[in-house]
């Protein structure tokens, strides 16, 4: 066995080895519901269809032209403005770090409501940019004057709202986000609207994206269905992504990522009725969850579900024991105490979770 060179450690990055790695948990042979997946699976013949696709591709080549091709079916998919531009990262994770080097000048910092997505906070620290997070109201609405206070003293590089949040699932009030994207915008600092949930949500920035030049909309295929693909995109006006992607690895969207994109791009309506369906099943699980004494279960327009139990601990552990895997959120944030967050899976995993719970609680 092999023992580290304590003299190498020294060479990594003392906050990084304080660091928590981001934790994928153990899933084999449970209903998985803790990483907003979409819980269906291509038909087989769509499946029998994409291998031939993904066979006959060119594997020793590197990406080339079809990688502009799907950019130009994701532009029309998402319905992007004349004048905007658009970037490709692997998963947005992989945009948001990008970001956060591509504004890392001297002084910078990210601001982000909290609870919220964890990479936001994380690009930030692996960055060495300073995060200013700032807690939500009681019932997960934006804090329009603390957001603007931090703002004012912070006056960071980038702010990111998600729209819907994570995990708390809600969108924001428009009024509140339009201030606080134009209190953002007057101090030169960009704003990222994250629409991971979008396919699930009633409405979109999109719409009101063109009235500010220094808004970016991001989004992913993951919720998408494509979660395994790993590929998102980063939307805005030309000059700013034209910087942006200054920073981008070369190839960092594989052969095999693209076209399976495209794949999909070309089977809207499959994704599209899956989305539909899931949407069905996140209102009857509301009505469900809304029986269950003790139960508190927040309004949703993504395909995850945050409820507040008596005992997180305790009920979680429950349905691990039965096999039914959600996220314990209930440490992330003191707004977050006792919660549990579910995805919404297929109406037979949704019966069984509910059931687990019931014995869980």
């Amino acid at each position: 066995m092999t023992t580290v060179n304590p003299q190498a450690l020294l060479r990594i990055r003392h906050d990084i080895q304080s660091m928590h790695a981001y934790a994928i948990q153990e899933s084999q042979g449970m209903i998985k519901l803790d990483a907003m997946e979409n819980p269906h699976r291509l038909p087989l013949e769509l499946q029998e269809e994409l291998g031939r696709r993904l066979g006959a591709l060119a594997l020793n080549r590197y990406p080339a032209g079809r990688i502009d091709v799907l950019r130009q079916a994701l532009a029309s998919y998402a319905s992007m403005p004349e004048g905007f531009e658009i970037m490709l990262g692997n998963g947005s994770d992989e945009l948001i770090s990008l970001l956060a080097l591509a504004c890392d000048v001297p002084g910078a910092s990210i601001l982000a409501p909290l609870p919220g997505f964890v990479m936001y906070a994380m690009s930030a620290q692996l960055q060495g940019l300073a995060f200013h997070g700032v807690p939500l109201t009681s019932d997960f609405e934006l804090d329009q004057a603390a957001m603007l206070e931090a703002i004012e003293r912070h006056r960071p590089a980038i702010t990111y709202l998600a729209y819907p949040n994570n995990p708390t699932a809600n969108l924001w009030d428009d009024l509140a986000l339009e201030n606080i994207i134009r209190a953002a915008g007057q101090h030169g600092g960009l704003v990222v609207v994250d629409e991971a949930y979008q396919p699930f949500s009633s409405r979109s920035y999109m719409d009101r994206i063109t009235g500010h030049g220094h808004v970016l909309l991001l989004r992913t295929l993951s919720k998408f269905g494509l979660a395994g693909v790993r590929l998102g995109y980063l939307m805005g006006p030309k000059a700013l992504i034209s910087e942006i992607d200054k920073v981008r690895p070369p190839y960092n969207i594989s052969v095999l990522n693209c076209e399976c994109a495209l794949f999909a791009l070309e089977q809207l309506e499959v994704f599209a009725a899956q989305a539909s369906a899931l949407c069905a099943e996140r209102a009857a699980l509301l009505q469900s969850l809304a029986q269950l004494p003790g139960v508190k279960a927040f309004k949703s327009e993504a395909n995850m579900i945050l409820l507040r139990v008596p005992d997180a601990t305790k009920t979680f552990a429950g349905m691990l024991s039965r096999r039914v895997l959600l996220k314990n959120v209930s440490r992330m944030h003191p707004l977050l105490h006792n919660c549990l967050r579910l995805t919404v899976g297929t109406a037979e995993e949704n019966v069984q979770m509910l059931a687990a719970l019931k014995e869980s609680l």
